[in-house]
């Protein structure tokens, strides 16, 4: 079994992806109300700040920023994950083979986010990720995600996608 390191920094700014387990389903959107409500219940008992998100049919991604002191996203997550199952139509939570439920797959991506400059090229991965699936034409065409509340505080043009959003890679950064 491969050995999964995990880095924690506390206050840390985190980069996550969660994927569904069945990846030609949609839950994620057609069920967004129950996604967002596990969302405000974790953030509610485990605080954090949302820097970016896109939620596209069969994945996500998010950035986290951690309160200083508390390193402890992989409990954040679960809860995510676990809220939104509960919240799901029975007909949905299928039993694997030990017991759990077959909607999420078991790990997920993390990257620390380092400095300004991968923090920003992140940002740009998330918003710009629905028109690398064809989900959209423009970030703000696709209703899931985070652009539209971060174009209004921030002001930034939507002008072109970064350099290499279409290829998925996030130059030195992606491990």
């Amino acid at each position: 079994m491969p050995n999964y390191r995990r880095l924690f920094i506390p206050g840390g700014t985190y980069f996550l992806t969660l994927n569904l387990r069945n990846r030609r389903r949609g839950i994620l959107v057609d069920h967004i109300a129950a996604l967002r409500a596990s969302w405000r219940d974790v953030q509610r008992r485990h605080p954090f700040e949302t820097l970016a998100a896109v939620v596209l049919p069969d994945h996500m991604h998010f950035i986290w920023a951690l309160p200083l002191g508390d390193d402890d996203y992989p409990t954040r997550v679960r809860l995510l994950k676990s809220g939104f199952t509960r919240r799901l139509p029975e007909t949905l939570k299928r039993r694997g083979r030990k017991g759990e439920r077959n909607i999420w797959q078991r790990r997920y991506w993390e990257h620390c986010v380092r400095d300004e400059k991968d923090l920003s090229r992140h940002i740009d991965y998330i918003h710009w990720n629905p028109v690398k699936h064809g989900h959209a034409a423009d970030p703000g065409d696709w209703p899931h995600s985070t652009w539209h509340d971060w174009k209004k505080e921030y002001g930034r043009p939507v002008e072109a996608p970064p350099e290499d959003w279409s290829t998925g890679h996030l130059g030195e950064y992606e491990g």
